[in-house]
């Protein structure tokens, strides 16, 4: 490896330097429920029901003025969910259930808006939109793969696995071989970079019923005395994809993971991170950070792909052959994985679901989680300013004494330790940077959060924003909020609506909303925006969102997604 990255000596003896790892977890080591990012408000009880209309949004004039703290009766933030991304094309032939009805909607217009459905080539469910520095715009289109409309058309291109994507890793099998059984692909999560490039986050596999999931099949079949399905834990990651001249691409696969002999308490090997929410690219100090299931880690951006032999050794990580067993990080690419856990009542370890990533001036890096956030204090530990200190600030993030740095924004009932009761579970959906060093965290249910640098909470909005919905009886008060990002051009805030609403633009102390006047009802009554970012190409405003469209389980109505882009004053 090239690029100033340290993949040899003394940083990397990490059994030396007591990184324990995650090897004292035990079967599924999340001890969390999966937060609701896309859930129908119907299916879920701790979400009111709203049927098919938008809450009354109130006056809502209190915009950074501390709003109104959902926090304090909140329970455990999902029930499981309905995967709205699962590609559509299930007739409903089982018994239960409905057959599949696509609901068409006109297309949006709107001025200073241009919108593209799924007749301009978008696919029917949008996870994720970005622009590389060239001005190219790539979607992430959940099993039907990457999409990309090309600077100055207007239809989009699509790309599978026929074409080189790339969601598994490779097998210690001596050449670094695919995982045996069948391959899954669900582009989830973009990140523009150099033109032409795109860094691309994958869902994992899932298992098959009553079997662990891709984080945990790993452990878990370890446990059982079986073979661990590789199809599944070897699933999902992420990938760098570089248009070619002649239209095809080049793929450089991320494949996230600690091989053996690394991480004192996990020897044979660590595969913990398989599903990529977030992604988040630094040109400045060119690495990519993914956000993921359990953690976070970091990759270098300029990684080719190319490892040395040793990578494949099919030998057991113990054997007492000579040369004895040998894997360095160079072979990933990337370092894995750091999170601000805490334990549970009975000791479990909880993290899960890090949306959130936003990157400092100084390059230090926001995460935000299900559980718990923190700021990963990757140049401010530097000794050179030049090159991060990785290993230092995971300590500064996991290590006893940090519990500052372990934020709980919207805080649990007790604060060490909570049962699953006593939980408050902040379930970040995203993060984007201030003024002043400050950082706003979105949440998929209690609206927006602004933190100082160290991650004190300084406010809270809520009804200022397009979805804000009063409490009822035991439900409380909150604002659906699932992505937010910041203008480069004049600072505002763009917060998108979980449910119920649009876009609420946060600028000059006032609010403007775009809604169902914009969009349209069909879109903005049921479906999430599940991106908003920046083409920052051009000197000039364009926003990027996107509606990941949803399928209601009960009816088997399907709400295709929507992309707008917006270059308004």
């Amino acid at each position: 490896m090239k690029h100033g990255w340290r993949w040899t000596g003394a940083v990397l003896l990490v059994g030396a330097l007591g990184w324990v790892g995650c090897g004292g977890d035990d079967g599924d080591t999340r001890g969390v429920d999966d937060p609701a990012p896309v859930e129908d408000p119907q299916e879920n009880p701790q979400v009111p029901d709203a049927g098919t209309q938008r809450p009354d949004a109130g006056s809502g004039t209190d915009a950074g003025t501390g709003g109104t703290d959902a926090g304090t009766g909140g329970t455990d933030a999902g029930t499981g969910g309905t995967d709205a991304g699962t590609g559509g094309t299930d007739a409903g032939t089982d018994a239960g259930t409905p057959p599949e009805t696509v609901q068409t909607y006109p297309l949006p217009s709107a001025p200073g808006w241009t919108f593209y459905n799924q007749e301009l080539g978008a696919p029917r469910y949008i996870y994720g939109i970005t622009a590389d520095q060239g001005g190219n715009i790539w979607v992430a289109g959940g099993e039907e793969g990457l999409f990309l409309m090309k600077k100055g058309q207007t239809t989009l291109q699509r790309f599978t696995m026929s074409d080189g994507l790339h969601p598994f890793g490779r097998m210690r099998d001596g050449v670094g071989g695919p995982p045996p059984g069948m391959p899954y692909l669900k582009v989830i999560s973009v990140a523009g970079g150099p033109s032409g490039t795109v860094f691309v986050g994958y869902a994992g596999k899932p298992p098959a019923p009553g079997r662990p999931t891709c984080e945990d099949e790993w452990d878990q079949s370890e446990k059982e005395g079986r073979p661990a399905d590789a199809s599944v834990y070897k699933s999902g990651d992420a990938d760098k994809v570089t248009l070619k001249a002649d239209g095809t691409l080049d793929v450089v696969h991320y494949d996230i993971h600690t091989g053996p002999t690394k991480v004192g308490a996990e020897l044979r090997g660590r595969e913990k991170l398989c599903t990529i929410y977030r992604i988040a690219y630094d040109p400045v100090k060119e690495v990519v950070w993914f956000g993921g299931n359990h953690g976070f880690a970091m990759g270098d951006a300029k990684f080719d792909g190319n490892v040395p032999a040793y990578c494949w050794d099919p030998r057991p990580w113990n054997t007492t052959e000579s040369p004895k067993f040998k894997w360095e990080f160079e072979c990933a690419g990337l370092y894995e994985h750091v999170h601000p856990h805490i334990s549970g009542s009975k000791g479990e370890l909880l993290s899960d679901r890090y949306y959130g990533i936003a990157i400092t001036d100084n390059h230090d890096v926001f995460f935000g989680g299900q559980i718990r956030s923190t700021r990963f204090y990757y140049m401010t530990l530097s000794p050179d300013q030049q090159q991060g200190n990785y290993w230092d600030a995971q300590a500064y993030t996991e290590d006893k004494g940090y519990d500052w740095n372990r934020f709980d924004i919207w805080a649990d009932q007790v604060p060490d330790y909570p049962s699953e009761a006593q939980r408050v579970d902040d379930n970040v959906s995203g993060m984007a940077m201030a003024g002043n060093g400050d950082v706003w965290v979105s949440s998929f249910f209690y609206g927006l959060a602004r933190l100082n640098p160290q991650g004190q909470v300084q406010t809270k909005v809520m009804q200022d924003l397009v979805n804000y919905s009063p409490a009822r009886g035991s439900t409380p008060a909150m604002a659906p909020t699932s992505a937010v990002a910041t203008d480069p051009l004049d600072g505002s805030l763009w917060v998108g609506a979980n449910w119920w609403g649009g876009i609420t633009r946060l600028k000059g102390g006032g609010t403007v909303k775009y809604s169902a006047d914009v969009f349209g009802t069909a879109v903005t009554s049921v479906s999430a925006v599940s991106d908003i970012q920046f083409d920052r190409s051009g000197g000039k405003r364009r926003v990027l969102m996107s509606f990941e469209g949803v399928k209601n389980p009960k009816t088997g109505v399907v709400t295709p997604g929507l992309i707008g882009i917006y270059e308004g004053d």
